[in-house]
């Protein structure tokens, strides 16, 4: 972009960073024209258009410029969900687990105050079967920065009570969080509800699996 270099971009000049967008003679002119940003961002589309070296494409370049910075100062960022409660984790992944015909194991990412910062798909099993490695689970943590993670899957037979398979796999990983500092804090199953079981899921850290 013009003569400078991306590491150069902080420490750049208004004409130079200008000059991206103008060239630099019409950059120049326009700074000496009006003196600053506050004055060139209120100048009009048409008016820009005047100044020599400008045109209709550098002035409409100009103008985006100074709209999305105004846009950015006005932008508020929502709030990551919270993923304190096995029901906010259910509400999560449903939908995004109900049409599975085979286990999907998934990893929720959540930093220090337990908001979400990602969903991850470890691995895809049978119908009844699921391989997970610590590498795989931990890794995805790892690479994102988590402060914890909450384990999940679901169960296309629609029966979320966990196996045996499923109580050993929830406690060697929860090991081998520990001894990276990343916590496990729940595992969430997804089934479907039924008239005798009102909840579509478990979570293996209200059933006591999870205290080691």
């Amino acid at each position: 972009m013009g003569d400078l270099h991306m590491e150069q971009f902080e420490h750049a000049s208004n004409v130079d960073l200008l000059s991206t967008l103008a060239g630099k003679p019409a950059a120049q002119v326009l700074m000496e024209e009006y003196g600053g940003l506050t004055k060139l961002a209120q100048v009009s589309l048409t008016d820009l258009q005047l100044v020599k070296g400008v045109g209709r494409s550098r002035a409409a370049a100009i103008k985006s410029a100074f709209l999305l910075a105004q846009r950015l100062s006005h932008e508020t960022v929502a709030e990551r969900p919270l993923m304190d409660t096995p029901d906010r984790v259910a509400d999560l992944l449903r939908e995004r687990n109900r049409l599975n015909t085979v286990e999907v194991f998934q990893t929720i990412l959540v930093n220090t105050r337990r908001r979400l910062i990602a969903v991850q798909t470890i691995s895809q099993g049978t119908l009844d079967t699921i391989l997970v490695h610590p590498r795989e689970v931990f890794s995805a943590a790892i690479g994102h920065k988590a402060a914890a993670i909450i384990l999940a899957h679901n169960h296309p037979s629609g029966d979320p009570q966990p196996s045996e398979a499923d109580i050993k796999v929830t406690r060697d990983l929860a090991r081998a969080g520990q001894l990276l500092h990343i916590e496990v804090l729940d595992h969430v199953i997804l089934g479907q509800a039924t008239t005798e079981r009102p909840k579509d899921f478990v979570s293996l850290r209200e059933l006591g699996y999870l205290s080691l």
